[in-house]
């Protein structure tokens, strides 16, 4: 925190940060309210040796499209209009990776993003980010064997309660992901929504996750995915403590003061086809 010259202005500037603090809580909706900006890194990144731009220069950059799946299956009968949103059926979710594939995308990792956010590090041409939540078994068996009939790589956030249970991935198939060159991140210990975090819940639901998953990968976990796509900004500095780069909500506004634990991504509903996707990717990252 940058102390100002005289009493004063350091007091008032400590209590508007304090209100900040106390009242995002209670705030219905993600919304930015005055506060000093939050640094993402350090000035200088001590591993990529990145110089780290202001927010308002990341903000300025364009979006790249980060793609959220959740369940690879077909619908029951019966199956709840809202369930349909999550769940993929196979020969969408094929069709889908195919029109990344002929529409000539790129996949990119949280670091290239990162990198390319943070400091305007060039990325591929067509660059798209695919991502997976919670864990489930048909990520390893159905989603990273037809990501790889096209060298695509995806990032698979992983919560960590559900490792090794019946329909859930085991750690071995976490580390062969790894080992494929896939990117293993941190989705929390058992799913509970971040604007409830207080006390305990920090290390319960961020670091000890991290640690857990770096022991099964070898490899440092740098990324985190809000569960709901909900955060708060107290989340911010409790992810930096702990070593997150960066993190990922769902498609709602992003903080200006804190893009990279912001970076927004979007369900991609199960009834959709590769054009629909495609459609919906030019609209909703810009």
């Amino acid at each position: 925190m940058r102390f100002y010259g005289n009493l004063m202005k350091h007091f008032i500037f400590l209590s508007a940060f304090i209100v900040c603090i106390f009242t995002c809580c209670k705030q219905s909706k993600n919304k930015v309210v005055a506060r000093p900006e939050v640094p993402a890194t350090k000035k200088a990144d001590t591993v990529q040796k990145l110089v780290i731009a202001g927010a308002a220069t990341i903000m300025s950059r364009p979006q790249v499209p980060v793609l959220c799946y959740h369940k690879l299956r077909e619908w029951k009968p019966n199956e709840k209009a809202s369930m349909k949103v999550y769940i993929v059926p196979l020969a969408n979710f094929k069709a889908q990776i195919k029109m990344l594939a002929d529409s000539g995308y790129h996949t990119i990792t949280p670091d290239e993003y990162y990198a390319y956010l943070a400091a305007g590090k060039p990325l591929p041409s067509k660059p798209v980010m695919i991502t997976f939540d919670d864990t489930s078994e048909e990520h390893y068996a159905i989603a990273f064997p037809e990501l790889e009939k096209y060298g695509f790589k995806a990032v698979y956030f992983i919560m960590t309660v559900s490792i090794g249970r019946p329909g859930y991935m085991t750690k071995e198939q976490i580390k062969e992901l790894s080992d494929k060159g896939n990117v293993i991140a941190s989705h929390t210990y058992d799913h509970h929504n971040v604007k409830e975090y207080e006390g305990e819940d920090w290390d319960k639901q961020m670091l000890k996750p991290k640690e857990k998953l770096e022991s099964i990968i070898g490899k440092k976990v740098d990324y985190f995915a809000y569960p709901f796509g909900e955060w708060k900004e107290a989340a911010i500095p409790e992810l930096q403590k702990r070593g997150y780069k960066a993190s990922f909500q769902l498609i709602g506004k992003r903080d200006s003061l804190a893009p990279l634990y912001t970076i927004r991504r979007m369900i991609v509903p199960g009834a959709w086809d590769g054009s629909t996707l495609h459609k919906w990717m030019k609209t909703n990252f810009k």
